[in-house]
């Protein structure tokens, strides 16, 4: 029996420290929150998370997968620390690459979440993220053990960059979801095999102004300028207008939201990254990418994620999706 495709994470480890409020504080404004919970977060621990849990029908977390799920990265030798990388075990994630470092406080993140839209502010604190350099990871061991690279920009752009590169040469495909966003130098878009951005992320990256992706014509204006400087598949995530997506032969389209009753919003594009991570691994050699069909399963596990509260927690299993 053939194993299972490998998906690695190359990205972001925090603790998410999360207060629910009436509405965002304003400039000054001091406001009693309804609840505060600490919970394992993350870009990347959360892709990491939402690979594994979505190729698993249900838990226990050795059922079955369709994908095996390692993760890469840093945190401090604390409470924190532990906590993440004992709850990534705990979904099936590999920890291997997951390193301690000693003396340095694991990443934080402060998430102010509006309870009447479900809305997140977040703000972080990298502290062991910064220490995810491309030496301390061992990138080109990374590379040769992986058939999808998922990255994020919650860890140096160096070794992010590096890693694109490496991906490159060894001919390894990449999901690129560049979070926070960043201006990058040129190249960095040359053979890769798939960028997800919101359309902040979009508009900056793409040199517009945001109004742009206000239509359909302007999300085609942006994704093809992405597409004519290397990358094969972008999509667009445009919250509740739904997703859009261009691939480099010319499929196309906009697709709508699914509709939930949001109650949280945070890792609802994270949940999107592991589900469509999980499409790409499991094309057959040889079978054109159904990048609409992808769109559509990703976008209908990320609606059921804004129904929940929290990160991890509210990323479902593959059978609650049938």
């Amino acid at each position: 029996m053939a194993s299972p495709p490998r998906i690695t994470i190359l990205g972001s480890l925090n603790i998410d420290l999360v207060a629910r409020v009436p509405h965002h504080p304003l400039p000054g404004e001091t406001l009693t929150a309804s609840s505060f919970n600490v919970s394992p977060g993350g870009k990347g621990a959360n892709q990491a998370v939402a690979c594994a849990k979505l190729s698993r029908s249900a838990p226990p977390s050795n059922a079955s997968p369709s994908a095996s799920v390692s993760m890469v990265g840093a945190v401090g030798s604390d409470s924190y620390g532990s906590l993440l990388r004992e709850n990534l075990k705990k979904h099936g994630v590999d920890v291997e690459g997951v390193k301690v470092r000693e003396g340095e406080k694991t990443g934080i993140a402060i998430i102010v979440v509006d309870e009447p839209t479900g809305e997140n502010r977040i703000v972080l604190s990298g502290e062991a993220n910064h220490e995810v350099t491309e030496e301390g990871v061992g990138l080109d061991g990374v590379l040769e053990k992986t058939d999808l690279l998922i990255m994020q920009l919650e860890v140096p752009v160096g070794t992010v960059l590096a890693a694109l590169e490496g991906a490159r040469t060894k001919g390894v495909e990449v999901l690129f979801n560049p979070a926070p966003a960043q201006l990058l130098p040129e190249g960095w878009l040359k053979g890769l095999g798939h960028l997800l951005v919101n359309e902040t992320e979009a508009a900056l990256l793409g040199g517009v102004a945001v109004e742009v992706l206000d239509d359909e014509a302007g999300c085609e204006r942006v994704a093809r300028g992405f597409v004519e400087k290397g990358a094969v598949n972008v999509i667009i995530t445009l919250g509740g207008r739904g997703v859009y997506y261009l691939s480099a032969d010319g499929r196309k389209g906009l697709l709508p939201a699914e509709k939930a009753k949001v109650v949280d919003t945070t890792a609802a594009g994270d949940t999107f990254a592991g589900q469509y991570a999980l499409e790409v691994v499991g094309t057959e050699k040889g079978e054109q990418f159904d990048i609409d069909g992808a769109v559509r399963k990703a976008n209908r596990a990320a609606a059921k994620t804004v129904q929940r509260k929290g990160a991890q927690d509210s990323i479902p299993w593959r059978g609650e999706l049938v």
